[in-house]
């Protein structure tokens, strides 16, 4: 078996090794062929009517063209099959050379398109059947001028079969190719979404319970020996933030460890419904927060509400980072229609902080979840000072949006 494979490798690196010894093959079968006679007394007579020198030499040379029918098969079939043509009409006894002109049909079937395999395959055809017909020494009707139309057809009909087979095959092999190379896109469009999810979610549990343990002990280094009360009061709420961002980044990557459960949430349990506790810790940290509802209890899907939720945060953070001394905060949440409206306002230094200008992830985060989810955020400066942020969320998120929150 390996003896074989290792032919069939060596035949395949080196092509026309291969038609050579096929040229040979034919040509000791066509020698063969025209020293038996099939009608003898006894069977077959072998050597009863030799052929000619001139058929002889058509074999020869008919043999000798087909080691070139992979580079040139048209032009080998016309060699062989003028050399058939030769033989139809001066061969007595006729010796089998268009054995090699079917081959080298075969071949050009193979090769080409169905519409020329039909063209080449009935001129072939007509031009031997005719020629040995009406001009060859058998009469018209002899059996071996109509086996001439039987073999032309079967090499142009086998032909067209394999190439069909192979284009077929072929077919398979890039659709194959195709399905993966798009299974690969998509496995790295979801890994890259993954991790723009998890960036998101990281950098909104971080950055705001950061934003309030700095802002807590910076109320710590100062009041810390005048006001010892204060101080003790500030250090609570320190320790609170930290809890809270703690559990929270236990949940994240808790559920970012599952990978056997779809049926767990994919996200922390964060929503409107804590919406004032969110303000409250704002409000502990010194940035007063008015906060109006007025979405009827609207119950949002699970997508939606995280969003709500961690636009309001973010923006929150950067309104308590950013706005200055004395700037107060509000948030409203409204139901309009098929949206649910989210906008957070703060009277601040607005455009000159870093809450518009910077090269945080916050706005860039916020832009993601809204746009995941199809609504549109708008985010700017207040005529007068402070900054906006305004989001249009649907109350129904887009298909998807439940099972893989943003």
């Amino acid at each position: 078996m390996s003896t074989l494979r290792r032919a069939r490798c060596q035949f395949k690196a080196h092509p026309l090794t291969l038609d050579a010894v096929i040229a040979a093959a034919v040509l000791l079968c066509m020698i063969s062929s025209a020293f038996a006679a099939p009608d003898g007394d006894h069977g077959v007579d072998w050597g009863a009517r030799p052929p000619g020198v001139v058929s002889l030499l058509l074999m020869v040379l008919a043999a000798a063209a087909l080691v070139l029918r992979r580079r040139s098969a048209l032009a080998v079939l016309a060699a062989t099959g003028t050399f058939a043509l030769i033989e139809c009409v001066t061969g007595d006894p006729r010796a089998p050379v268009a054995m090699t002109t079917v081959i080298a049909l075969y071949t050009v079937a193979s090769t080409t398109d169905r519409a020329t395999t039909w063209r080449v395959g009935l001129l072939t055809m007509t031009v031997l059947t005719a020629a040995a017909m009406l001009a060859g020494p058998l009469p018209w009707y002899a059996q071996e001028n109509v086996a001439l139309v039987a073999w032309t057809g079967i090499g142009a009909t086998a032909g067209d079969a394999v190439r069909s087979h192979r284009a077929f095959v072929q077919a398979i092999r890039e659709r194959a190719e195709r399905a993966e190379r798009t299974r690969e896109e998509e496995a790295r469009r979801r890994v890259a979404e993954e991790r723009l999810r998890i960036a998101r979610e990281l950098h909104d549990v971080v950055a705001h319970h950061i934003a309030l343990v700095n802002v807590q002990a910076g109320v710590v280094a100062h009041v810390m020996d005048r006001r010892p009360d204060q101080a003790k009061e500030a250090l609570a709420h320190v320790r609170e933030a930290s809890r809270s961002a703690l559990d929270e980044l236990r949940a994240t990557v808790g559920l970012l460890r599952q990978s056997d459960d779809p049926a767990a949430p994919t996200e922390p349990a964060s929503g409107l419904g804590r919406l004032d506790e969110l303000a409250g810790t704002f409000r502990n940290a010194g940035l007063p927060v008015q906060v109006a509802r007025a979405d009827q209890d609207t119950e949002l899907p699970a997508a939606v509400d995280l969003a709500a939720y961690r636009i309001v945060q973010e923006a929150l953070t950067n309104a308590q980072k950013h706005a200055g001394t004395g700037a107060k905060a509000e948030v409203s949440v409204v139901r309009v229609g098929p949206n649910i409206e989210v906008t957070v306002l703060d009277d601040g230094v607005g455009a000159t902080g870093a809450t518009g200008t910077g090269g945080g992830h916050g706005l860039l985060g916020m832009r993601e979840r809204v746009t995941a989810l199809g609504g549109t955020l708008t985010t700017g400066p207040r005529y007068g000072g402070g900054f906006r942020v305004h989001a249009i969320l649907p109350v129904q998120s887009r298909a998807g949006a439940e099972r893989k929150p943003v």
